[in-house]
């Protein structure tokens, strides 16, 4: 039985849009596997790996910024998602965060205030955030390695992943140190034009 031109013209458009859209899905689609800090604490123990937490807030411009440029690079997507477990945490949300035994909430939130400024988030201050938005580094033990102050674009962000997920930091016992290895260090991550 033969089948006639237009079904077979018909069924090959269909298999190339499918292709494109699962080409479209796994390559341009790629997202950074977010999660809760409870979620990120527990990962841990089964697979050991550092944490990134995007410390942010909802009316923080340059925070919308990061969430468009810098963690929507498909390399620094795939780079984060492999050794990383990625955690975003509202700064002045309300969201109850256990950790090490303490108990943080914001006591302060303000249900009427959704979706601008509201009160500052107890865990929060733990951290010693200071400004939004911030990128928090925690140990495969959850111990804090570093926050990281304002905007990162793709090769900022590139530098402290690699620096901290190789260990590179431990070594720094001076801001020259430090300044060093960014001179010296090679971007690898492919930034879109």
């Amino acid at each position: 039985m033969e089948l006639n031109k237009p079904i077979i013209k018909y069924f090959k458009q269909r298999i190339v849009l499918i292709f494109i859209f699962c080409f479209h899905s796994i390559v341009i689609g790629q997202e950074i596997n977010w999660m809760k800090l409870d979620e990120a604490l527990i990962a841990q123990k089964n697979e050991p790996k550092k944490i990134l937490m995007d410390v942010y807030t909802v009316w923080c411009g340059p925070c919308k910024l990061m969430d468009k440029k810098t963690f929507t690079n498909p390399d620094l997507v795939a780079y984060v998602n492999q050794y990383y477990y990625a955690v975003k945490f509202n700064a002045e949300g309300n969201e109850t965060i256990s950790f090490f035994g303490n108990i943080f909430q914001n006591p302060n939130y303000d249900e009427s205030r959704k979706g601008r400024r509201n009160n500052t988030h107890q865990f929060t201050q733990f951290l010693g955030v200071k400004g939004y938005p911030t990128t928090v580094f925690l140990s495969e033990n959850g111990d804090l390695i570093t926050p990281v102050v304002g905007y990162l674009n793709v090769q900022q962000m590139e530098l402290y992943l690699k620096m901290i997920k190789q260990g590179d930091y431990q070594v720094f016992s001076t801001a020259q140190d430090f300044e060093n290895y960014k001179k010296y260090f090679r971007f690898k991550f492919r930034i879109k034009s």
